[in-house]
């Protein structure tokens, strides 16, 4: 059993489940490559040139509709430092999907990519990994002056990876931010369809400070592991 966060208030998330499906997207990536920007851009539409470094995790939630049907996103922002990585068997626990984002600017976040699948599919063990959600994100295409990877060879990577779904993303200008989450979610709700199966996340126990609403339909929290036991 995993308890999370600080002492503080409960956030218990297994009250909105019983409202409607809750999915939880994994954002990993190097460090650097903008996931928090994209959770900021598509949650509160806002976007900050001031980078700071997520530690452990941070997550956000945001209701959705797609075909038709009411879902909330619980969206977590990994840490992409290595010393942080450890931690990953606890914050992906209940995945429903995960958007693997490199920097089109940046060759080397690229080729982390694979690893960042590998380790995501080690600790969280679905029953398919082969047809486990995944989305490939290319962020900061409006860099274009300093682009360093080719739309062409994402594309290559995801036809020799079942045909993961791509997309190039602008945290910045907000260019197919939205859609890059939503199409995501279609493909995890169709994954929860077939298996019969929806998420209902544990109870979080949350710091009080670190919870903030920008809306009716958001909430966003900090959670760090106090202690787990397998």
């Amino acid at each position: 059993m995993c308890t999370w966060g600080v002492s503080g208030a409960f956030l218990d998330f297994s009250t909105m489940a019983r409202k409607r499906p809750i999915l939880k997207i994994i954002i990993l990536g190097d460090s650097g490559v903008g996931k928090t920007s994209l959770m900021n851009q598509f949650i509160n539409k806002r976007f900050t040139n001031q980078y700071r470094a997520t530690i452990g995790a941070d997550f956000s939630t945001q209701e959705v509709t797609v075909d038709d049907k009411v879902v909330t996103l619980q969206i977590w922002d990994t840490a992409g430092q290595e010393r942080f990585q450890s931690l990953g068997k606890a914050f992906y626990r209940g995945a429903d999907c995960c958007m693997l984002v490199y920097d089109t600017t940046n060759q080397k976040t690229f080729e982390s990519i694979e690893s960042w699948k590998s380790e995501f599919l080690i600790q969280v063990e679905p029953k398919d990994p082969d047809s486990f959600p995944f989305a490939l994100i290319g962020n900061k295409v409006d860099d274009v002056a300093n682009r360093k990877v080719s739309a062409n060879k994402a594309t290559n990577w995801c036809k020799a990876n079942n045909d993961i779904p791509h997309f190039e993303t602008s945290a910045k200008t907000a260019h197919n931010v939205a859609t890059a989450f939503l199409e995501i979610a279609k493909k995890a709700i169709a994954r929860d369809t077939q298996d019969d199966e929806i998420y209902i996340p544990d109870t979080l126990l949350l710091d009080q400070r670190h919870v903030e609403q920008s809306g009716p339909n958001c909430q966003r929290g900090v959670a760090s592991v106090i202690g787990c036991d397998a």
